[in-house]
């Protein structure tokens, strides 16, 4: 129930309709409780009611919500609830990177700069109900100079679970880990080793068909013993971890939830298939944990085997997308899911070879020419989803180099500031340089 400001007699009035009417009625009857209230707005009490209203409704429908029929009817148009979440666990994601050091000053360089007690509330985050239980590190097998320090493990996200009081407004309790993107020379040097290798993750069932892009294999296997914050490799840090939480809350109600931005989201997708191969998601009375990846401007991680041993996993993946976003659409520009088949039936030869996206995509439409990289950025995906900004047309819209064409034919243009502007989509894409 809001904190509205109502009279005595009315408040419980005013509770009991709310329990005993479904949405459209409650909407009626709180807006006319509202016009008798003392100090409030009806458009202040309401917006002031809306957390504590969503909150039930997800509450209720929350495996919907974590993909449980593949988003069918949420996504277009984008269901409220379900926007609401992917902007929360995008947070949770931004958060990585106002946390991460890049001070060569400072004694936590390339590290968190708080600990995990304090790492939400330093952020603003205290009160979003989750405790911080595991900081994750990766390391790049890169033998080669790079940025200064004797380790080359890097502090690339968290594990967090929510507590007692969040658990009752989810409706189970949420097991979150949250993955940055790109940042340090050694991810980006790892980002260029563009090419499909078998994943082996299960000893006991290798399947070498299923493959994945090598840089982002190496980032969640290799491990630096030189390392003073971690111990193993990012998938033994997570397997560990997320296997501990599963045992301490397998009697009640789960949900295991994945975001990450850029590589994040391919390190958070690689750890979904890896959980759900080895079955650390299947426990308790729950029987199996959903496992839920929240995908924010995310690469292609492997091929068609790949995509479709997470499907038969049930490994949920909403892909958040803007569509002028050249990073999403990498690597595989040519060799990808619409290239391995001919009439959309016959698989060709090279099938096994093409990258392949996982999941329902939600489509989102931003560009600036002003600042092109603002297209790959995590703020700007949290605020387009915030403004509900998604694509009309989705596949066949306007890319972002025939924008910058039609942008360019419409305006007089400094030739300096085009040629910087060319330089920024360079940049952006050769950070990320995958294969075409």
């Amino acid at each position: 129930m809001a904190s509205t400001t109502l009279s005595p007699t009315s408040q419980p009035l005013v509770s009991r309709k709310l329990r005993r009417h479904h949405h459209g009625r409650r909407l009626r009857v709180f807006q006319a409780a509202c016009r008798s209230a003392v100090v409030e707005s009806p458009s202040v009490a309401l917006a002031r009611a809306k957390p504590a209203s969503a909150a039930a409704s997800l509450a209720s429908m929350w495996e919907e919500i974590q993909g449980c029929n593949d988003w069918n009817n949420l996504v277009a148009p984008l269901n409220p609830i379900l926007g609401d979440e992917i902007v929360r666990y995008g947070e949770f994601v931004a958060a990585c990177y106002k946390v991460f050091d890049l001070d060569p000053r400072s004694k936590r360089y390339l590290n968190c700069k708080y600990g995990k007690s304090s790492m939400l509330k330093e952020v603003g985050m205290e009160a979003r109900g989750y405790e911080v239980t595991k900081y994750i590190y990766a390391t790049a097998d890169i033998d080669i100079p790079t940025q200064a320090g004797a380790s080359r493990s890097r502090w690339i996200g968290y594990v967090a679970v929510s507590n007692d009081d969040k658990v009752r407004r989810l409706g189970r309790r949420d097991i979150l880990v949250s993955f940055r993107g790109t940042v340090t020379n050694t991810e980006w040097i790892a980002n260029l080793m563009s090419s499909l290798t078998p994943a082996r993750l299960d000893p006991h069932e290798p399947r070498p068909d299923v493959k994945v892009e090598s840089g982002f294999l190496s980032l969640y296997t290799s491990d630096d013993s030189t390392c003073k914050f971690s111990q193993g490799s990012c998938r033994e840090q997570l397997l560990n971890e997320v296997s501990r939480l599963v045992n301490k809350y397998k009697d009640e109600e789960m949900s295991i939830t994945l975001a990450g931005h850029s590589m994040g989201s391919s390190l958070a997708l690689l750890f979904g298939y890896d959980a759900a191969e080895l079955g650390i998601n299947r426990i308790g009375r729950q029987g199996e944990i959903p496992i839920t990846l929240y995908s924010f401007g995310g690469p292609r991680v492997g091929n068609l085997a790949f995509k479709e041993r997470c499907e038969e996993l049930r490994v949920k993946v909403l892909r958040v997308v803007n569509v002028h976003d050249p990073i999403t659409k990498l690597p595989g520009v040519v060799f990808n899911e619409s290239f391995s088949v001919i009439g959309g039936r016959y698989e060709m030869p090279w099938s096994s070879s093409c990258y392949a996206h996982v999941g329902v995509e939600v489509a989102l439409d931003y560009f600036d020419m002003q600042n092109l990289a603002c297209v790959h950025d995590i703020e700007t995906y949290i605020a387009l989803v915030k403004r509900n900004k998604m694509v009309q047309v989705r596949r066949d819209g306007e890319g972002l180099v025939p924008k910058a064409k039609k942008w360019v034919r419409e305006r007089k243009f400094d030739a300096w500031a085009w040629h910087d502007a060319a330089r920024q989509v360079g940049y952006l894409v050769q950070s990320l340089g995958f294969e075409v």
